[in-house]
């Protein structure tokens, strides 16, 4: 399956420096944290019920966002993709690609 987005958790200076990654295809979200020790999730776009954008004063200045996710998910529950680039695209796309599955 082809990837429609990809990024990294970013710094308050808007800096890919972590080690948490995000990306989507047309099906699923995943999520990979971690360096010595990684930690792969997924979550099925079907099982998301609702997102949120939140940004700070700081994210604004820099062109971050975080996106809020309630899903039904058994191991991700509600979670927060944190400190990306161009959330209000990214959670536009989320929504449509939920829809749609």
């Amino acid at each position: 399956m082809e990837l429609l987005w990809s990024d990294r958790k970013r710094t308050f200076l808007g800096l890919p420096w972590s080690f948490t990654k995000y990306s989507m295809d047309e099906e699923r979200l995943y999520i990979d944290k971690g360096f010595f020790k990684t930690t792969s999730d997924e979550v099925r776009l079907y099982r998301i019920m609702d997102v949120r954008l939140t940004r700070s004063l700081i994210q604004k200045m820099f062109g971050l966002g975080d996106i809020e996710v309630h899903s039904s998910d058994k191991t991700l529950h509600d979670f927060t993709i944190q400190s990306i680039k161009n959330p209000k695209d990214i959670k536009e796309m989320l929504s449509q690609n939920v829809e749609k599955q």
